[in-house]
């Protein structure tokens, strides 16, 4: 048997993933980027800075520099490149997606063959509970997800250019932390917002709407989407909140949006990443899986997402595409599923 060495190298690529992102990890755990950026940049003054081992720093900063997450090197200083900046402190920070991802994430995948022969959460199996109801017992861990949510939305400040909310009302169901309401609200002067989420999410959406957009034009409802969802909004969100569902749960989402849409003209908005099981590129394949791996949960094709609208009384009338390979869906209540 011939070894072709490319489809060597290519296995072992894909193999050592998992040790580039926890090389990764280590140093947002360090917090290697913002020493650097305060000057701390030999491997000296990483390792004083850190109380690591100056060995430890040296061995991990030559891989990273081998990366592309930082320059230099441990003797004249390192350097930030655009990669490690966008783990510095700031709004769209990947800090704690980083640190997420690297730590409750991780083990998750650890028990990847147990959740793909099972079809269940790797999560649960690693922590004996499901993701969202471990969130609800632990708030330092509930914010990192809030941020690593945050740092999901690169899209947001699009949104308002592929729908019109000039004079609405925009109800954010399951709306998080509020950042993308708060980017429609910063986006569109006349329009007045209700974030809708569980009460546990309250207090970090309340802190951040009320910075962003004052506490005059939005108001915060407590509760359960799978219970039912302020009435008389003239558009109803659904942001990334659906993956970890089951078809029938999904669907009874759907009609109360369609029962609290009391006038006509009132659309659903669907912000979401659909798969394709022809033609398929990897990022969408990759969230798939990893929702697997965190809730349980899965993607869905928009084939399948317009037959869940369609059970529920609504028809899609309009898409536009965001980035990230993200997608927005608009649709209508048929007329005779108004309530």
């Amino acid at each position: 048997m011939t070894v072709d060495i490319q489809a060597t190298r290519d296995v072992i690529e894909v193999i050592t993933g998992g040790w580039r992102a926890q090389a990764l990890y280590t140093a947002v755990k360090l917090d290697l980027p913002d020493h650097i950026e305060a000057g701390r940049d030999t491997d000296p003054e990483l390792a004083r800075a850190t109380g690591a081992d100056e060995r430890g720093v040296h061995r991990l900063m030559r891989l990273l520099v081998a990366m592309g997450v930082f320059e230099g090197d441990g003797t004249t200083g390192y350097r930030n490149t655009l990669l490690s900046t966008a783990l510095l402190p700031g709004p769209q920070s990947m800090h704690d997606l980083c640190l997420l991802y690297g730590e409750e994430f991780y083990t998750a995948w650890g028990h990847a063959h147990h959740a793909v022969s099972t079809v269940s959460s790797g999560f649960e199996a690693a922590y004996g509970r499901p993701l969202y109801e471990h969130l609800g017992h632990d708030p330092a861990l509930t914010r990192r997800f809030q941020h690593t949510m945050n740092a999901g939305s690169m899209f947001f400040h699009q949104v308002p250019e592929v729908f019109d909310f000039s004079g609405r009302t925009v109800v954010d169901v399951g709306g998080g932390g509020g950042q993308l309401l708060a980017a429609i609200l910063a986006a569109t002067p006349d329009a007045e917002g209700v974030l809708f989420d569980r009460e546990h999410m309250m207090p970090k959406a309340r802190e951040h709407l009320v910075a962003a957009v004052g506490p005059e034009r939005v108001r915060l409802v407590g509760g359960d989407m799978f219970e039912g969802v302020p009435e008389g909004g003239d558009v109803y969100i659904l942001c990334r909140v659906l993956a970890g569902w089951d078809d029938d749960a999904v669907v009874g989402v759907f009609e109360n949006c369609r029962r609290a849409m009391t006038d006509p003209s009132a659309r659903l908005l669907l912000l979401d990443r659909f798969v394709a099981d022809k033609d398929s590129t990897v990022l969408p394949a990759l969230w798939d899986l990893h929702l697997l791996m965190t809730t349980g949960g899965a993607h869905r094709s928009l084939d399948r997402i317009t037959s869940l609208l369609d059970r529920a009384g609504l028809d899609i009338v309009r898409s536009a595409e965001l980035p990230m390979e993200n997608t927005a869906l608009v649709a209508a209540a048929r007329p005779s599923s108004q309530p």
